[in-house]
């Protein structure tokens, strides 16, 4: 059901786009429910439980994975570990107490504050290219909602065409009032490294122009918004906003790891907003990539997972996932 409900919407935004212009290339559908050798997540312990379970989908052999974790909130060090997955074997982590697969302390220990990147690498094995991890996500947040969503891999279907464009649709149905937007880029440092650069803040992040559409494709232009792994504390937030750090493009009026949509539905935790003023409640995004902190040398290595999170702030939340490798992405109204 998940599958045929998101090839319908990739059809409407892609007839969408053809009629307005809001993306003028083919949609690639992301694969965020096939094994891969890598998993990208996001957690948060802000008021809210998280909780990541990986399968070894392998039946034959066993699999080293490395875990890194970047706290936004503590300026995006990385904590990591190594665990082993046997056979067809599953754990789940949860973020408040993380224990390895043999119920062993990790060794990573999580203030009550911490919210940011989970990534999950399966270590180099040169006798086994096979993509075998496959994982998902659950954030149980105090005021009853849920958010719960596959992580992120990093194969995509089909054969989108570059473009400049990204799209998701969202409205208030449920009682929706409060989003989470999360958008993740990183270094794809390889399988010979088993790992990923997030922490690298002042080159590792994509500025986007924001604009929204109404049900009658009336645009409306919000602002330029810098998606990295940093919060309005953090004593690097000048220097993301610094236009002199770009390597390309224009630079961007504010800077988070996190937004809101508009005023109509902001954000759950009172953080910033992609389109403030704006009090539309049913329409589409677009954020159209205007500047990146990325080296042209490493652009090829820029890989990015975003999450899209709606929820009323009581019972009811919901989230979708995409994978974009330059290319485009789009996401799924979940309700």
């Amino acid at each position: 059901m998940g599958r045929i409900k998101i090839i319908i919407m990739v059809f409407s935004l892609v007839l969408m786009g053809a009629i307005s212009g809001i993306a003028s290339e083919t949609l690639a559908i992301p694969e965020s429910d096939s094994p891969d050798d890598l998993l990208i997540g996001f957690f948060d312990l802000r008021d809210r439980e998280t909780f990541i379970q990986i399968t070894n989908v392998d039946s034959a052999e066993s699999e080293t994975v490395h875990v890194q974790i970047f706290n936004v909130a503590d300026n995006c060090n990385e904590n990591n570990f190594f665990d082993t997955y046997t056979p067809n074997d599953t754990h789940t982590y949860n973020l408040r107490d993380i224990l390895t697969n043999d119920g062993n302390p990790s060794g990573v220990v999580l203030p009550d504050n911490a919210y940011g990147v989970i990534s999950v690498y399966r270590t180099p094995d040169p006798g086994n290219e096979n993509f075998e991890l496959i994982g998902n996500l659950r954030v149980l947040d105090d005021n009853g909602y849920e958010y719960r969503t596959n992580l992120s891999g990093t194969i995509s279907e089909g054969n989108g065409l570059r473009t400049d464009f990204s799209t998701f649709n969202f409205n208030n149905e449920s009682g929706v009032t409060l989003s989470d937007i999360i958008i993740i880029p990183f270094n794809n440092l390889g399988i010979e490294e088993a790992e990923i650069d997030v922490a690298s803040v002042l080159e590792v992040f994509r500025v986007y122009d924001v604009d929204i559409y109404d049900l009658d494709e009336n645009p409306f232009s919000c602002r330029n918004v810098i998606f990295a792994c940093i919060n309005q504390d953090s004593p690097l937030i000048e220097e993301i906003l610094n236009p002199d750090n770009l390597v390309q493009g224009v630079g961007g009026n504010v800077a988070s790891f996190e937004y809101g949509i508009n005023e109509a539905i902001s954000h759950s935790k009172g953080g910033e907003l992609l389109c403030p003023g704006n009090n539309i409640s049913e329409g589409i995004v677009r954020l159209k990539q205007v500047g990146t902190g990325i080296p042209d040398s490493f652009q090829n290595d820029l890989v990015q997972v975003s999450f899209v999170g709606l929820n009323n702030g009581n019972g009811r939340g919901s989230m979708d996932a995409a994978f974009l490798q330059n290319n485009t992405f789009s996401f799924f109204n979940p309700f």
